[in-house]
C-alpha cells in the first residue's frame, strides 16, 4: 500500500487518511481538479473510497481534429455547410416538441 501523501508514478493515485482529507478538503479537491489524480481514502488503514476526477472536456478542434487530411477539400467544406446550417437553426430556438 502506499503511505499516506505519497503518490505512486505507476497509477497515478494518491492515498490520503480521513482525517488528511478533512483537513485539507480544499487542496485535496484543487489537486483533482488541476492534476486529474485519483486519490484514495482509507481509515484504519483500509480503503474506503475514492475520489475519481470528471473526464476533462474536448474542445471542437479536438473533436475535430482528427478529420484533417482525412476529408477532401469538398467533404470538408460540406461539412462545414451543415455545421452552419445547424448553428442558424439553434440560433431560431429549440422547440418544446410536448407543447401544443
Amino acid at each position: 500500500m502506499i503511505a499516506a501523501g505519497e503518490n505512486s508514478e505507476t497509477n497515478q493515485m494518491k492515498t490520503l487518511r480521513d482525517d488528511e482529507l478533512a483537513r485539507d478538503l480544499r487542496s485535496v479537491l484543487d489537486g483533482l481538479e488541476r492534476e486529474g489524480e485519483e486519490v484514495v481514502i482509507v481509515r484504519n488503514n483500509r480503503p474506503i473510497g475514492r475520489l475519481v476526477p470528471e473526464p476533462r472536456g474536448m474542445t471542437v478542434r479536438e473533436a475535430f481534429g482528427d478529420l484533417f487530411g482525412i476529408l477532401t477539400d469538398e467533404e470538408g467544406e460540406a461539412l462545414l455547410r451543415d455545421i452552419e446550417g445547424m448553428d442558424r437553426l439553434l440560433d431560431q430556438g429549440v422547440r418544446d416538441p410536448w407543447e401544443s
